[in-house]
């Protein structure tokens, strides 16, 4: 299997024979959140029917040391992706990622109230976990200082010293450990970040080429440099124009532009054309994931009807009690709505958390518990209710596919 450098070296130069030949092979690749189990199969069955490579960007929140909130250490990750690939019978290109390494980017450190040594040492743990567990690229993001005034930004000096200690961490352990050469990913899409700004965009990679020639890590040089291209959190609408000068800025770089919120975004089709690498995509398989157990929950209501000595899952309450529980919610709070409790909230906007934070509870023994239940009864009359949650994801994965350009893509890119 290519490393997952030598793929983005191949969509280069893929793109640059074929526009002189006034052809088209143009390709993003997709980066799949893994935030559950649903999810992670789902996109190795995508893969696997569209004979495309598939990256999947988990942060530290996801998957981590102490399970995060998938219950996934990253070997663990890696061994349920390598279980999914054996089960699909496919043995083409998956590239486990780390994304948002970086302090204080888990949420467990900046409620403990970790200094910045604490949260570097644990960043750091967490990476040389990520590179014996097998991932194929590392995303540095040091754009987060807890120690400053809220909405403050490191300073551009600051991000590319971090980075580079990252960077240079990572190498060491790599080659301690005995392992090849991996893919990086600098850079963040996130205003505070500091990186939105062309000036500022072109300075963070001059900084960052000569600050790594220093210290001899030439070859780490990342293929992904993440900017904004017009999407975030609660926008659509992908920004052709933006990506083109990026990519123009970047050109002798050889890297490639990655988006993240890529999420629901309303022309995708436009991503290879305009030069973007990969783009991450994860809170709308979450949302497909609990729209379609919705779904199968009203069935189960239906089911009752005709079958008087059933015992419903109550799937959904359940689901709902535990994304209140976590208190993940609160963080999407509109500025209007602070200090209000859950059920002051109206209904649209209970659903809308409920969707939203249901990535962080499915592991949540009362929601699996109750999802368990959930399929048992449904499986008196359906063949195999897992199966449609799965094939829900999948179907949205494919828009990306298509999107993207990645359908039989291996045959361009291994020819």
């Amino acid at each position: 299997m290519k490393s997952l450098s030598d793929l983005v070296r191949t969509i280069i130069q893929l793109r640059h024979d074929w526009h002189s030949q006034s052809g088209r092979a143009e390709i993003t690749l997709l980066a799949v959140c893994p935030n559950s189990v649903a999810v992670l199969e789902a996109a190795v069955k995508v893969a696997a029917q569209n004979n495309a490579p598939m990256l999947f960007a988990a942060t530290l929140n996801q998957v981590d040391r102490d399970g995060g909130y998938t219950g996934w250490t990253p070997l663990q990750f890696v061994t349920q992706m390598r279980a999914f690939a054996e089960q699909y019978d496919w043995d083409g290109p998956l590239y486990p990622c780390l994304d948002h390494g970086g302090p204080w980017l888990k949420d467990r450190h900046t409620l403990d109230g970790l200094a910045f040594e604490a949260t570097l040492s644990e960043v750091k743990q967490s990476l040389t976990a990520c590179l014996q567990a097998g991932y194929g690229l590392l995303h540095i993001d040091p754009t987060v200082d807890r120690t400053l005034p809220p909405g403050q930004p490191p300073t551009l000096d600051t991000d590319v010293a971090r980075t580079i200690e990252l960077i240079a961490h990572a190498e060491s352990e790599r080659k301690r450990l005995g392992l090849p050469p991996i893919a990086y990913e600098v850079g963040t899409e996130e205003v505070h970040g500091g990186l939105v700004d062309m000036a500022n965009f072109k300075s963070f990679l001059y900084g960052l080429r000569t600050g790594l020639q220093a210290r001899g890590l030439d070859d780490a040089w990342p293929c992904f440099i993440v900017a904004q291209v017009g999407t975030d959190l609660h926008t659509t609408y992908f920004s052709r124009t933006a990506a083109h000068l990026i990519t123009e800025a970047i050109a002798s770089t050889g890297s490639l532009i990655k988006g993240h919120y890529t999420d629901w975004v309303a022309n995708p089709e436009e991503y290879p054309a305009a030069g973007m690498g990969a783009a991450n995509v994860g809170p709308e398989f979450t949302a497909e994931e609990y729209l379609a157990l919705k779904d199968l929950a009203l069935k189960e209501q239906a089911l009752a009807r005709s079958r008087p000595g059933l015992r419903p899952s109550q799937f959904m309450e359940a689901l709902q009690q535990a994304v209140v529980a976590s208190g993940r919610w609160k963080k999407w709070l509109q500025p209007q709505e602070q200090g209000l409790e859950f059920l002051q909230l109206s209904r649209e906007r209970r659903d809308w958390l409920a969707q939203t934070g249901a990535r962080y509870i499915w592991t949540e023994p009362s929601v699996v518990t109750a999802r368990e239940r959930l399929y048992r009864n449904l499986g008196q009359v359906m063949p195999d209710p897992h199966r449609y949650v799965v094939d829900r994801i999948a179907r949205v994965m494919d828009k990306y596919i298509v999107a993207f350009g990645l359908f039989d893509s291996l045959t361009l890119c291994n020819p």
